[in-house]
């Protein structure tokens, strides 16, 4: 008799929901219908009850500037600045600065080499560094009251991505995938890409599983290659692959029989099925050339400044398209210490342009709506000039203590500015957010109740928001 005789497809399919992790086989079983609904079961599983309240966005998108744009060069404008450039700290304000390294209290003020525009319907102020975005701003929520007490980059982006500066804990991505599972057959439901990585080195926990199965982490891809070991090999084609791996998941399963519940090999027959389809799909979805020539230059595909983060921002798109959860764009090199002024003009020059396109490219696409898209970085930078450089060369230290994001799309109500920072932008004076709070904003986009989000570590219930985090409601129309 045939090992598999012994167990139907569908038994075995819903036998294995006890011990599959795995995003990929989660997926399938949703599609088949044959997930829970029960919320007051396993919570260690939330991933197979799917979302906890109707959710406004499918995606998010994570537009990460690492190393810290400033925020009074981009979208937090102080004229005050401008009158009191070269001058010291004034006291109302300085005694109002945690007194945390590199604070810049007791430096020279340094106005923006920028200047400031209003833009749209709402009027809201943007650099001359991101014109193509500006173009935007009734779309985008400008956060300009975020704000921790981290001032290094390692540990900062991990506060920004994890939720704290250890690094120790599931990044957000991890979560989300863990919370709500993969929408896509065919990829994995977390994917990380990098551009520009001079500057301080990626932290690896900003798309890590800290405590999480290892499945949940980011995928890292390079998005001219794809998925990396994705090619199907030269002595296969899809049809030959499809007929071994029904040989390796007949012996497979027929083991499962005798074993009994084991999660590792489930998780190993999933991995098989996911790699097949991704063998099948994934090289057509990072292969831009085949988009129109209207689409590559709305992205900035024939530009060299704007061709690398552009092709990333399209193949976000294209990864939206196809159910992926969570894409996080990483773009480094803004630490500006010195030589503010070239550094952050040569940096949003690569940006802008793709990310305005993204933007107008979901929109027309009718994605937006259901796409939440993020920018901002670790921290900003200090109003005031770091040592004693001039002139040109004069840069900014680490500002963790008062800095800007922006959110858009997914259920965001655009053309507004939420919080404010003093009037030369060192800490929030109205409405204070932390990166928890940006966390807990970005899952009840998606659906998810930070507190019902839950996985069982070391015999504590961990949450994604574990040191407290707050729903920015009004972040949403």
């Amino acid at each position: 008799m045939s090992p598999m005789s012994l167990l139907s497809r569908r038994a075995m399919l819903e036998r294995s929901t006890l011990g599959f992790g795995s995003v990929a086989l989660s997926s399938l079983l949703a599609m088949e219908g044959l997930l829970g609904s029960d919320r007051e079961g396993d919570h260690t599983r939330p991933h197979l009850i799917g979302p906890h309240a109707p959710p406004r966005a499918k995606s998010v998108i994570f537009l990460f500037m690492s190393g810290g744009p400033g925020q009074t060069d981009t979208f937090d404008p102080k004229p005050l600045l401008q009158e009191l450039e070269g001058k010291p700290v004034p006291e109302s304000i300085a005694v109002n600065v945690p007194k945390i390294p590199r604070s810049g209290v007791n430096s020279l003020l340094m106005a923006s080499p920028f200047s400031f525009k209003q833009y749209g319907q709402s009027g809201i102020p943007v650099s001359e560094l991101f014109p193509e975005t500006a173009q935007h701003v009734d779309d985008l929520c400008v956060i300009r009251s975020m704000n921790h007490r981290i001032p290094v980059h390692g540990p900062g982006e991990c506060v920004a991505l994890t939720g704290t500066a250890l690094g120790d804990r599931p990044s957000m991505g991890s979560w989300v995938t863990y919370g709500l599972g993969s929408q896509s057959h065919d990829l994995p439901g977390f994917v990380v890409m990098l551009s520009n990585t001079t500057g301080p080195a990626p932290q690896r926990p900003g798309w890590g599983p800290g405590f999480l199965p290892s499945r949940y982490q980011g995928t890292v891809v390079d998005a001219k290659e794809g998925v990396p070991f994705t090619k199907m090999p030269a002595a296969y084609d899809d049809a030959s692959r499809r007929k071994q791996l029904d040989f390796i998941n007949w012996m497979n399963k027929g083991h499962l029989v005798k074993q009994g519940i084991d999660t590792e090999l489930e998780a190993r027959i999933a991995s098989y099925e996911l790699g097949f389809r991704m063998q099948v799909s994934a090289p057509e979805t990072f292969e831009t050339e085949s988009e129109p020539e209207h689409i590559q230059r709305l992205y900035g595909l024939e530009d060299k400044t704007t061709s690398e983060f552009g092709r990333q921002c399209l193949i976000a798109r294209r990864l939206v398209e196809k159910g992926v959860r969570c894409i996080q764009l990483r773009n480094g090199g803004w630490d500006a210490h010195g030589s503010l002024e070239g550094n952050h003009r040569k940096q949003a020059k690569a940006v802008d342009r793709p990310i305005a396109g993204l933007l107008t490219d979901l929109k027309q696409r009718g994605l937006l709506e259901d796409t939440l898209v993020v920018w901002g970085g670790e921290f900003g930078r200090t109003p005031t000039t770091e040592g004693s450089a001039t002139g040109a060369k004069r840069g900014r230290d680490h500002s963790p203590a008062g800095y800007t994001v922006w959110m858009a799309g997914g259920g965001v109500k655009g053309g507004q500015v939420i919080g404010a920072t003093d009037d030369l932008g060192f800490v929030p004076v109205d409405r204070p957010l932390s990166p928890a709070d940006l966390h807990a904003t970005i899952l009840d986009a998606l659906g998810l109740d930070q507190y019902k989000v839950i996985y069982s570590h070391n015999n504590r219930d961990e949450i994604p928001t574990v040191f407290g985090g707050e729903v920015v409601r009004e972040v949403f129309a």
